[in-house]
């Protein structure tokens, strides 16, 4: 189908959030009989359909009445390695990876394997309306450029590394900080900001890097404009317990990354369950966001999220799956987690449609620092837009079709949609999955 140079009008009821709904009210904005304008992959006017369709006569409509639109998910946290060792439940985070998650990860030695992998794990994403991931590549730079090759060919937008260990982990996922900086800069020069690809530095923990391995992560950050970073902290108590132990030196676990220049705006970590008040004043401080993970969280029992802390203390917060260690692919999913999580935490906060819509997506944009350009509907943004459409006879169409409020609506889909309700995704007005 050729789109006219006037672009193309999407019809159906939308949702956004271009504003943060825990620092400002009424951040959520819908549109019952919306109209999305995209032309030359960009959201050129969202709004009244009538309005849109006015001002824009020669545009060609897509009416996709039945369904929704909302900007394209994004997941901030995920090991690409770990699609096949979901449902490992019943143990902790340290048992979890011992006999579940590294033995697979070690598999990704075999390039073959690692492709098939890679494919399998991009179309998961896509298939549950996530456009873009920050991802946990593989502990081997031919798996993890595999990994680059199957987002370039999904369309996708993957922000990811090759991951770095030199300690702690099973012998064959380990590399010297020589060979992890030589790869590491390889694939960054093969695969940063090639198209929708962005490179993360990617140690896997502080439990498993040595302090010459942190050092390369500090090399690579400074040698290479634009980097992201993504690793782990806070997450279990016997993680931090031995993190405390390997450096003795930090006066928490946050400070060792610090120590290395590790963290600001860019910067994820993922999960923060056990952390201290200097730790969210400083993360505020510096602009480093939290990958909230509930799902793994409550899997892996490592503790529920003191959400509140962290927004009372300006600290950014974004939603990811985890994967391996959570319960799937599904951001909505994860999004609901959170939500039924912070109703029995203590000093939970409610986590209303507009909330969880934010962690979602805009959320994501600016724990990556792509606001700019992803996130939600503003005109000039990417178009990044997923079409969710519920098959009839289900709970969900029931449900929508009573609904009175776009909130209704909104909270309907949170609470019961998946993939099966994903009918189209576009990235920069690209259709990717149908």
């Amino acid at each position: 189908m050729t789109v006219p140079e006037w672009g193309e009008l999407l019809r159906a009821p939308l949702f956004h959030t271009p504003r943060n709904p825990f620092l400002q009210d009424r951040a959520l904005e819908s549109h019952w009989d919306g109209g999305l304008l995209i032309r030359d992959g960009r959201i050129a006017a969202c709004g009244d359909f009538e309005t849109i369709r006015a001002a824009n006569p020669n545009a060609m409509t897509t009416d996709l009445r039945g369904g929704f639109l909302l900007p394209g998910l994004i997941d901030t946290h995920i090991h690409f390695p770990q699609l096949r060792v979901l449902g490992g439940l019943g143990r902790t985070l340290l048992e979890w990876l011992e006999e579940c998650a590294l033995p697979e990860e070690a598999r990704m030695a075999d390039e073959s394997y690692a492709r098939e992998t890679a494919r399998g794990f991009v179309h998961a994403l896509v298939s549950h309306g996530t456009t873009t991931a920050l991802v946990f590549g593989a502990h081997f730079a031919a798996a993890t450029a595999a990994l680059f090759e199957a987002g370039t060919a999904s369309g996708l937008r993957i922000v990811a590394g090759m991951v770095l260990s030199d300690r702690q982990l099973r012998p064959e996922l380990h590399q010297t900080p020589e060979a992890a900086y030589r790869e590491s800069s390889d694939l960054i020069r093969c695969f940063h900001r090639r198209g929708h690809l962005l490179y993360a530095v990617t140690p896997r923990f502080a439990l498993s890097t040595s302090e010459a391995m942190l050092e390369v992560c500090q090399t690579l950050r400074r040698e290479h404009e634009g980097l992201r970073f993504q690793t782990h902290v806070n997450e279990n108590p016997r993680e931090i317990a031995e993190v405390a132990r390997r450096f003795p030196w930090a006066p928490d676990y946050l400070a060792v990354y610090e120590r290395f220049g590790l963290g600001g705006r860019g910067a994820v970590m993922a999960h923060n369950v056990h952390t201290t008040a200097s730790e969210l004043d400083r993360l505020a401080a510096g602009g480093t966001a939290i990958a909230h993970c509930p799902c793994s969280n409550a899997a892996l029992g490592s503790g529920l999220f003191a959400l509140k802390r962290h927004v009372d203390a300006g600290v950014r917060i974004a939603l990811g799956t985890d994967v391996g260690g959570g319960t799937g692919f599904g951001m909505l999913k994860e999004a609901l987690q959170a939500y039924l999580l912070q109703r029995v935490a203590p000093e939970g906060v409610l986590l209303d449609a507009a909330r969880m819509l934010y962690l979602a997506t805009r959320a994501g944009a600016e724990a990556l620092g792509l606001e700019e350009e992803i996130g939600d509907f503003q005109p000039g943004k990417a178009a990044d837009v997923v079409y969710l459409k519920p098959p009839e006879n289900t709970p969900l169409s029931a449900v929508l079709e009573r609904t009175e409020t776009p909130e209704q609506a909104l909270a309907a889909i949170f609470t019961l949609a998946g993939a099966e309700s994903i009918r189209e995704v576009r990235v920069e007005g690209t259709l990717v999955y149908k």
